[in-house]
This record gives structure tokens, sequence and C-alpha cells, in this order.
């Protein structure tokens, strides 16, 4: 169930030059379950498709958008049935008429009534925003229309591969999201970095903070234990292998922060192979040209979440899925070993 439109005599359209949507009026979107727990920033992105990030955060923090009658901050958690007071916003026409995500299955590692595991591959967005069309939640949409309810229970970065979770019903997304933010599921990510790491270093407990660059892009940086911006993040580590140049790591976070393992890492000295925001920027690049390591070649990031444990919504059965890694990070290893 998507959201739906309130009508009234300030939300009747009206004609416009060609090129450009009907002059913007106020509406009054009622939440639908797709909307249900997600942000209010993200949700507006959504509705208010083509308009720029930073415009959806100027009209939240104007007070213009409304959230059952009352102000709202931009990480307000809407509930099925809110009633969200949209501004005139002008898009152009160009940016509304845009192509839907095409249809697309991916790979299942297992699936039943209520909830589906993927293997996501790098490279591949969860959702659109962000100048992102759509992602992997569109494109699933879309192959099986007949789905009444297909939601992320959780987020991976674009650049990184493995375990992504979908909820088939909404009773299984509310059941596996308290799970999350509850720490009671156990994620482990497979991650090659620069250098060697010491296997006596086993804990990162660094505090991150995240902030947009001028540009407004998403960005983490580590602050110092006082700073009152920073949020305590703690990531575990385990050496799997050493490499000459790189050392393969068994991570785990107990804390769920944007980034958090590519900045940890980053900050410990040992960024992750390829990644594009906090990694060498030239080995990223040799290693994309095959100059770095002989007879490899490899253009992505290596990080990937191979492993989830979570309790079963319906069945309360603990269970443990495993993604194995990518060809091409496994052809990659082999050209290192």
């Amino acid at each position: 169930m998507g959201p739906r439109i309130i009508g009234g005599k300030d939300s009747a359209a009206r004609k416009t030059p060609a090129g450009l949507t009907p002059e913007p009026v106020v509406r009054h979107v009622v939440v639908g379950e797709d909307g249900d727990g997600q942000r209010l920033d993200n949700y507006l992105v959504k509705v208010l498709k083509g308009v720029p990030k930073a415009h959806v955060y100027r009209i939240i923090r104007s007070g213009e958008v409304r959230v059952n009658k009352s102000r709202a901050a931009a990480d307000t958690r809407l509930a099925l049935g809110d009633t969200v007071r949209v501004p005139p916003v002008r898009t152009s026409a160009a940016a509304e008429s845009a192509p839907s995500a095409p249809a697309r299955e991916f790979p299942t590692l297992f699936e039943d009534e209520f909830l589906i595991a993927l293997n996501k591959p790098a490279g591949v967005a969860v959702h659109g925003g962000s100048g992102v069309s759509f992602g992997v939640i569109e494109q699933l949409r879309r192959a099986r229309p007949q789905a009444k309810f297909l939601e992320l229970v959780h987020r991976l970065d674009k650049e990184t591969s493995g375990l992504l979770l979908v909820a088939k019903k909404r009773s299984a997304l509310t059941d596996l999201q308290d799970q999350f933010r509850s720490r009671e599921t156990g994620k482990t990510y497979s991650a090659l970095v620069i250098g060697g790491w010491s296997a006596q270093h086993k804990v990162i407990d660094v505090p991150l903070h995240r902030f947009l660059t001028s540009e407004g892009e998403r960005r983490v940086r580590t602050v110092g234990e006082d700073a009152e911006e920073g949020r305590r993040s703690i990531t575990l580590v385990k050496l799997v292998r050493r490499y000459a140049d790189f050392s393969l790591l068994d991570v785990t976070i107990k804390t769920g922060r944007t980034h958090q393992i590519r900045v940890h890492l980053a900050h410990e000295g040992h960024p992750i192979v390829g990644d594009e925001k906090y990694g060498d920027f030239a080995l990223n690049k040799a290693l994309a040209r095959g100059d770095a390591a002989p007879g490899a070649r490899f253009d992505r990031m290596f990080l990937h979440a191979r492993r989830l444990r979570f309790t079963h919504p319906a069945s309360k059965t603990v269970m443990e899925l495993e993604a194995p890694l990518p060809a091409e990070c496994l052809a990659f290893l082999k050209a290192l070993a």
C-alpha cells in the first residue's frame, strides 16, 4: 500500500507551460506501508522525485513540512497513517517522467513467505535516491508485480556486496528491524585492507560523526571521545590471512553506524582495498589498471557482507546465512597468493 493524497481546495492542479509540472500546490500525503518506519527526509526524497536533497532539507528546516500538523525534524520516523504536509515544490516534467526501474531478480540465499535473503552485487544501490534513480528494492518490486509487500529490512552501501534482507510481510519487517535496532543480529563482513594487520589488534572503539560535505555528500569521520557530536562505535576485527601487502579480515560490527567499517579501518591506517571515499586513491587506480599486484586487476571495494545471524520473525528459529565471496574477490585473492 503506497501513500494516498488527500484532496482539497489547495490540492487542485493548475495549468502551466510545457516542460514543467503543473503549478505546485500543497499536498497532504497519507503514509502507506512503504513509508512506515522511514525517516522523513528519505520519504520526501521519494515523494518529491527530481527535487535536490538539499532543497528537501531546506523545506523541513523551514517548518513548511508538517507531520500530523506538527513540525518535524529530518530524522523523524513516520508511521502508517501519518499525514505529511508537503509544501509547493516545482519539479521538471522530465524528472517525473524518468524511466522506471527495470525488472531484476537477484541471487537468493533463502526465501519463504516472510522474507528474502539476497546476495547483493557490488555497485548496485539498495534503493533509489541521492542521485540514484533506482536500486535493488525498486527492481525487485518491478520483477514481482504480484507481491503485495516488499521492503528493505536494513541497508548496505552501494559499493558493498553480500547479504541483504527484504521483508515480504509487515510483521516480518517490524520484527527484524527491532532485532537490528537492539543489536540482536550478528553481521560479519570480509574486508581486504592495505598493509599487515596485527593479529593482536581485535577491537576498534572510536566515536564517529556523520556530516554532509559542501556538495551535500554524506561522509563520516572519527572524533575524540569527548566530542559532543561523536557516537560510540565498536568494530571487532579478526585476521584471517596476511598477504605480502594486504590483509584479509573478518569484521563484526557491534554498532551500526554509517560507513563504520570503512572509516574505522582507514583510521587504523589500513583502508579497504578499492574504497573510493576513505581509501588509498592512487593504489585503487593502480589496482584497477592491474599495475599494483602481478597478474591481478581489481576495480571494486573489497567489502562483503558474508554472514548474518538473526531470529526468524515467525518460527523464532535462529538462522545463520552465508554469502560466498564474489568471483572477482576470489580471483584477486588467488592472484595475491
